[in-house]
Order: C-alpha cells, then sequence, then structure tokens
C-alpha cells in the first residue's frame, strides 16, 4: 500500500501536490514545476523524500507523502517535518492516510529521530480529528512565521 517514490512518479505527484492546494483553496500558490519537483527529490543533493499510496486492489496512486529532515537543538538529533499529506477524496476512509503517517513514524523510530512534525490548517476539522486520533496533539504555544516573495527578497538583499 505504501512504497517509497521513484522519478517515475513525479507527474503523479506534481499532479497531487495540486489537487491539495485546491483542496486548501490556494491553488494559485501551488508554483513548483515538474521538474523543481525531480530536483528536489532525485537530483544530486536530495533535500525531500516522498511515499506514494497505492490502492490495493487496483495498485494506483491515491496519496503521497513529502517530507524532510529538520533538527531539534533541544533534543540533539534529526526529526521529520511533513510537508504534504494527502489522499484523495475518493480513497479516504481506506487507511491509507494512517499508512503513510505511520511509515514516516517507523522511519523516525528506525532511525532514532525523536519528532515528527506537520502543519494542519485551523479550518481543516476531519485532518485534526484524524490527527488527534492517532495521538498527535496540537503545539499551540508556537506561531508558524514565514517570509516569502518580496518580504524574502527584501531582507535577503540587505546587507
Amino acid at each position: 500500500m505504501i512504497r517509497t517514490a521513484t522519478p517515475d512518479d513525479i507527474p503523479v505527484i506534481h499532479a497531487l501536490v495540486r489537487e491539495l492546494a485546491e483542496y486548501e483553496k490556494a491553488l494559485e500558490e501551488a508554483r513548483a514545476t515538474p521538474e523543481q519537483l525531480r530536483e528536489a527529490l532525485f537530483g544530486t543533493n536530495p533535500a525531500a523524500y516522498a511515499h506514494i499510496a497505492e490502492d490495493d486492489v487496483t495498485g494506483e496512486p491515491v496519496g503521497f507523502s513529502l517530507w524532510f529532515l529538520n533538527f531539534s537543538t533541544w533534543r540533539g538529533v534529526h526529526g521529520v517535518y511533513l510537508e504534504d499529506l494527502y489522499v484523495r477524496p475518493t480513497a479516504r476512509g481506506g487507511g491509507h492516510g494512517k499508512a503513510l503517517l505511520t511509515e514516516l513514524a517507523r522511519i523516525c523510530v528506525e532511525r532514532g529521530y525523536q519528532r515528527l512534525e506537520w502543519s494542519v490548517l485551523n479550518w481543516n476539522r476531519p485532518a485534526i480529528d484524524f490527527y488527534e486520533s492517532l495521538g498527535a496533539r496540537p503545539q499551540d504555544e508556537w506561531t508558524v512565521y514565514r517570509l516569502t516573495d518580496d518580504a524574502l527578497e527584501t531582507l535577503g538583499k540587505r546587507g
């Protein structure tokens, strides 16, 4: 049901990223190209990793996870940051999301990583309920900040 992505999966990963962006009401912000995903996942210095969830009967891709390593200075070890987790609406409830998270938890345990973290939109109650059913807890004391576009460019050019 869950397998490590290969370069041949780039078209489906790209499609799933766009489906996720549409679900999150931000399709216009999803600007990654297949070439960028290929470089990030399978280039000379891969910086991200992906898994594919397949339908048990047809073998067709129905979801994916895309993640990268982070590091905790407090714990002194790496962790996993889950950038994207998405299962197509027609396959939800079939255990694919849980299987994707289980695979990432397995990787963490196997490699001695002590955190598996991700963000969820505040309005996405089905996802929040699902994550909490697995034992995940919100980190309410932290607020995510982000620099992008003009603000990032302006700060990056200060010297």
